[in-house]
């Protein structure tokens, strides 16, 4: 069952498997609005890429959703277009520009991106920002924190969904 391990400003909360990281994403993406920009950070194997399958699932996104480490940047059609970004292959903010990773179509979607640190805040104010680390065999920690007003309704969504996630992950399985 999901924890909320700290209520603030910012949300900290344990998921107890990848299909509760899944179902988490998918209670963020039922908030989402154009233009929203997701920060996702995490060691290699974290669990990034499960919360951005279950975000693509939220907003009714079909497609396999995976990785994009080596093409950098996939496109998803759901409610909204899902932008998903591993900027991880990427030295810094100058690559990111250089290759053409940010561009006016984002604004009529939601962008994830994974290993944001390589993305400078200047360049990308006002994002929600998104820690999980690994805190057992299927454990995640999840810490998220918004830069605004705007993205506090995200947080409310995570708090209200936490006691429903195991439900959901359970209903989501195969």
């Amino acid at each position: 069952m999901t924890t909320i391990v700290r209520l603030s400003p910012d949300l900290e909360l344990q998921t107890e498997s990848s299909a509760e990281t899944r179902a988490l994403g998918a209670a963020l993406a039922g908030v989402a609005m154009a233009g929203d920009r997701i920060g996702l950070r995490g060691e290699l194997g974290a669990g990034k890429t499960q919360l951005a399958k279950g975000f693509a699932a939220g907003l009714g996104v079909r497609d396999t959703v995976n990785s994009p480490s080596f093409t950098l940047m996939a496109e998803y059609q759901g409610r909204l277009p899902l932008f998903h970004l591993d900027l991880y292959r990427l030295a810094g903010a100058d690559d990111v520009v250089a290759g053409g990773l940010l561009d006016e179509r984002q604004g009529e979607g939601v962008t994830l991106i994974e290993w944001p640190e390589r993305l400078s805040s200047i360049l990308d104010p006002g994002r929600l920002e998104i820690e999980i680390s690994i805190a057992g065999p299927d454990q995640r920690l999840v810490r998220m924190r918004a830069a605004g007003a705007m993205q506090n309704r995200f947080l409310d969504a995570a708090r209200e969904a936490a006691p429903d996630f195991a439900r959901m992950a359970a209903s989501s399985r195969p």
